[in-house]
């Protein structure tokens, strides 16, 4: 029996792959949904030489007779939208009414939630790695019920009042807290009609569509971004993200029951990324380090920051495995791992001389716990040819496998370069 509603999360600090993943199941998709986040996340895709790089619309979009949706649980930067549709546009990808839907109940990012982002990090002396793309301001303004929603801002009487309070809320912050200069009102000059008729068509109640569209039997893919590390709730507090990053959310994300999610696959990568502040015990310092860094190109998609790189770590994975309810694996750059005579699997963490498989809450007891390894032999050899699972060396099937085993959870999707075509299929999460 086919699947209808799958959904796709990052299962270690983002930057995972997933959007090749969502790419590649999109085919068997009616609809993609981003229910989550906001233009702090990435998703780079590589098809057919070409590079693609998304911050909010679904990556999807790239398969023409599919639907997008952004989610009321997306934070949206209207200016950063409209100039990520320009560049499909001038690609060739037509971004329409009838390709794209945006909830009316999405919360949006404005100039002063960027200025208020990136003057507390300067205050904090970059302690958490913000992007100071507004995101986190932008999701306070929410939960402290203050925030602007697309339904408020195409309606010009309500926007300019509820404009006018919180600019007056952000230069009380900025100038009499944080030291800066308060915002000038010019910044808002471009918030104007224009920029509301063109995002007016795409404006729509879309739970109700996905409710309706579950009815009727649609294959709907959900997308999440950043990684479950980075959860606000379950993650490694407070180095973390402002939003709930775990599949739970869809279902506030996105305006549906718990019910509809039938299949969850959790992307993660063969060793471990991180950006930013934050614990990482299985992090790496030497020359291994530095390649994984290299030839897995490890540069943010949205930033260009260089990640910081590590052995995979299981007890992570583990967490993230059962607070997703994931129910299949996708594995990603394992081709990175082609030219290591030995490759180290964090198994379990050792803290004040116990042995703990758990993830500790405190980021203080992460910082200093000690990962115990198990070392499996590489394969040395390149994988990027490789089509099925028969065409991987023993010693990466090994390797996958062992991985199974340690987390619980079968490998079904295996990426061995960044092209759409470089991928192994072992089950298909939609089915058929």
């Amino acid at each position: 029996m086919n699947v209808m509603s799958v959904v796709v999360v990052g299962i270690q600090w983002g930057d995972e792959g997933k959007g090749k993943i969502v790419d590649l199941l999109t085919e068997k998709a009616d609809m993609v949904v981003r229910f989550q986040g906001g233009n702090n996340a990435g998703h780079t895709l590589v098809v057919e030489g070409r590079r693609f790089v998304f911050h909010l619309i679904p990556s999807g979009i790239l398969h023409r007779e599919k639907m997008c949706v952004i989610g009321n649980g997306v934070v949206v930067d209207p200016f950063v939208l409209l100039e990520e549709m320009d560049t499909l546009e001038k690609e060739g990808f037509e971004v329409t009414p009838d390709r794209l839907k945006i909830s009316a109940r999405a919360h949006m990012i404005l100039p002063y939630h960027r200025y208020l982002d990136l003057a507390r990090e300067d205050k904090s002396g970059g302690k958490i790695g913000t992007t100071g793309r507004g995101i986190g301001p932008a999701y306070e303004d929410k939960v402290g019920r203050r925030g602007i929603r697309m339904a408020d801002f195409l309606d010009p009487g309500i926007f300019a009042e509820k404009l006018k309070v919180n600019t007056q809320w952000a230069n009380f912050v900025l100038t009499r807290y944080l030291g800066k200069e308060p915002i000038d009102p010019a910044e808002f000059e471009r918030l104007d009609d224009a920029l509301r008729d063109r995002l007016r068509p795409f404006v729509t109640d879309t739970s109700l569509l996905l409710n309706d569209s579950a009815a009727a039997g649609k294959a709907i893919l959900y997308e999440g971004a950043q990684g479950a590390l980075l959860d606000v709730d379950h993650g490694t507090y407070p180095y973390v993200t402002s939003s709930n990053t775990v599949t739970g959310n869809v279902c506030c994300g996105a305006g549906v029951g718990p019910t509809t999610i039938k299949e969850v696959v959790g992307v993660l990568k063969a060793y471990t990324t991180r950006v930013g502040g934050g614990p990482f015990p299985t992090e790496l310092f030497d020359e291994t380090g530095q390649a994984l860094r290299d030839k897995g190109a490890e540069y943010g998609a949205t930033t260009g920051r260089p990640r910081r790189c590590g052995w995979f770590d299981a007890v992570a994975v583990r967490h993230a495995v059962r607070i997703n309810g994931v129910t299949s694996l996708a594995l990603t750059k394992l081709d990175v791992l082609d030219e290591l005579d030995a490759i180290m699997i964090g198994t379990a963490y050792r803290l004040d001389g116990n042995t703990q498989k758990g993830f500790p809450a405190l980021a203080s007891d992460l910082e200093r716990v000690e990962p115990i390894y198990e070392t499996l032999e590489g394969w040395r050899r390149d994988i990027t040819a490789c089509r099925a699972w028969e065409d991987l060396p023993d010693e990466a099937r090994a390797y996958i496998s062992f991985i199974e085993e340690t987390v619980g959870v079968p490998v079904d999707i295996v990426s061995v370069g960044s092209d759409r075509a470089q991928t192994i299929i072992r089950r298909h999460p939609f089915g058929g």
